[in-house]
């Protein structure tokens, strides 16, 4: 998978190249990415269930400043997830 927009984000400052099937360059992109990478992920995992299901994970493991808001997308994309479900405290983990 690649994208222009996410090529670009900021999210990836530590990296030389964009490779999405890395849960640790999903989570930065979750995690520091700006609006339009956040909006570019959203339309792949629209056509991309396997990404869907490593979003649900990450949100699930790696603490996030907004998980719940990608459980929320994740929710109208058609997964079935758990809105109020327990997710890793960003404020805890030292960030």
């Amino acid at each position: 998978m690649t994208d222009p927009v996410l090529s670009r984000s900021r999210a990836l400052w530590n990296r030389t190249a964009l490779d999405l099937r890395s849960d640790e360059v999903l989570a930065q992109i979750l995690d520091r990415g700006e609006m339009d990478a956040w909006r570019a992920i959203y339309r792949l995992a629209r056509r991309d269930p396997e990404l869907r299901q490593r979003i649900r994970r990450v949100v699930a493991t790696v603490p996030l400043p907004l998980p719940h808001f990608w459980l929320a997308a994740l929710a109208s994309l058609g997964e079935p997830v758990d809105v109020g479900a327990a997710v890793p405290d960003y404020a805890d983990a030292g960030v």
